[in-house]
């Protein structure tokens, strides 16, 4: 008797361990399919391939603004070691490497900084081959039916540098930003004369591919009217331009085809408490 009850004791701890088994084997499939299927949204442009879509997922991810906020940070070694970095537009680091650091994980750009990736196309495209590079446009431009000058431009260059992965943020994609937007804001981007940021898009992007993100040199919406706020650089690397705070007030209340870049930053302070996101240099909570 006893060892019949230590028989069943076995088969039940032996269907147990089993079915535990399984369910790890099918949890690890449904994840594997599901990171293969890559992030709707980002589409892979090139002369051989498809309807690709961007698979890419970090655990820990540095977003480096392109403000002057950045010169004198110190903080490079710490973005470097970060798993991966996302810069935007033409953003150097060359010459940088201590403030922003020297990585690029993901390159977000805008389609009116294509022009000035290609004045240094070989950096970008060849050296810098193991880069993502994720564009964004309107549909004039990105259109894929051979009268979308820029994406003609893009397939040019991805077949040009085979190795070099592009993507191109899809028309629905951006149909979605712009409910986003008008959600967070309760106004129409379009009737308000607006244009979502590049800014926008990255953080869009890190929330689609991000477990964690660490916004570096960003300011809130209310840091330009602080009496006491520091004046720097629109961007670190451009010295001789007109101030972060005028160029930000400027875009806000232009009519028509400002970006809101205050109300931008607004929006971003909403999705860090509901997503893991911390504000460095400046710090600034949420």
């Amino acid at each position: 008797m006893n060892s019949l009850r230590v028989l069943w004791v076995f088969v039940l701890s032996a269907c147990l361990c089993l079915l535990l088994w399984c369910r790890h084997v099918i949890r690890s499939n449904g994840s594997s399919a599901l990171r293969s299927s890559g992030l709707r949204g980002y589409s892979r442009i090139s002369a051989g391939r498809t309807n690709q879509l961007l698979d890419t997922h970090c655990s820990e991810c540095a977003l480096v603004s392109s403000s002057g906020q950045m010169l004198g940070a110190g903080t490079g070694e710490e973005i470097d070691r970060t798993g991966c970095v996302i810069r935007m537009n033409n953003a150097p680091t060359r010459g940088y490497e201590a403030d922003v650091g020297s990585r690029t994980s993901v390159r977000v750009v805008s389609h009116t900084s294509v022009p000035l990736l290609l004045r240094n196309e070989r950096y970008y495209f060849q050296d810098s081959a193991d880069t993502t590079y994720v564009f964004w446009g309107p549909e004039r431009n990105m259109r894929q039916d051979g009268k979308g000058h820029i994406f003609n431009v893009l397939l040019k260059i991805a077949s040009k540098y085979p190795n070099v992965k592009i993507y191109a943020v899809t028309r629905e994609k951006i149909q979605y930003c712009d409910r986003v937007f008008q959600n967070e804001t309760g106004k129409n981007r379009m009737k308000t004369g607006a244009f979502l940021s590049t800014g926008f898009f990255t953080m869009i992007l890190a929330m689609d591919m991000c477990d964690s993100i660490h916004v570096y040199g960003m300011i809130d919406d209310n840091y330009c009217s602080r009496a006491n706020h520091s004046v720097v650089p629109y961007h670190y690397y451009e010295k001789n331009r007109i101030d972060e705070c005028r160029m930000y007030k400027v875009h806000e209340h232009t009519r028509r085809g400002g970006h809101r870049f205050i109300t931008e930053k607004a929006i971003y302070a909403k999705w860090a408490t509901r997503h893991k996101m911390e504000f460095k240099h400046p710090s600034w909570s949420r």
